[in-house]
């Protein structure tokens, strides 16, 4: 049976890059970012049911992200697609696991603690960076902004919050 190591932190702590050196090792990474990517591309499991929700949203078979972010206003605009979309998450997230019998298996989760899925884990790897750092990343990408960035912050769990509930703290920098 394999071990199950969550990877968590917020947004430019540098979870990408920590997946990235897990993988070189060997270690088969799941990543939650890009499943979503997947559920929303033509022909994934979440368009139909996304479209159905909040009309309009889909171009050409897939959903459109930038036309759903304009969509959700309100909680119960986001806690509803966090209904269509967590259980489809979770879905492939066991299918993934059932496929691999390595010693160990990562996830990579941005929102575990919001979401509220830690329990499903053996350990909990929470990586930081100071927020300086954590800003700079995430303003060099492309099309971020400051007002942006405050947005997600405030719709995530703090960091140092985050590292009091981890098993694990990785510093990148």
């Amino acid at each position: 049976m394999s071990f199950h190591l969550a990877l968590t932190g917020s947004i430019g702590m540098g979870k990408s890059t920590t997946a990235k050196m897990f993988a070189e090792q060997g270690v088969p990474v799941w990543d939650a970012d890009s499943t979503v990517h997947r559920l929303y591309a033509k022909g994934g499991a979440a368009v139909d049911p996304v479209e159905q929700a909040f009309p309009g949203v889909t171009k050409e078979g897939a959903v459109d992200r930038g036309l759903l972010r304009e969509r959700l206003k309100t909680p119960q605009d986001f806690e509803k697609i966090k209904a269509i979309v967590h259980p489809l998450v979770a879905l492939d997230r066991v299918d993934w696991a059932k496929k691999h019998s390595d010693l160990i298996l990562l996830f990579d989760i941005p929102l575990l603690y919001e979401n509220g899925n830690e329990a499903d884990f053996d350990a909990v790897v929470v990586v930081d960076a100071p927020p300086d750092v954590q800003r700079a990343r995430v303003l060099a990408r492309e099309g971020m902004s400051d007002a942006q960035l405050d947005k997600i912050l405030s719709q995530q769990m703090p960091n140092s919050e985050k590292k009091t509930h981890a098993d694990y703290v990785i510093a990148t920098i």
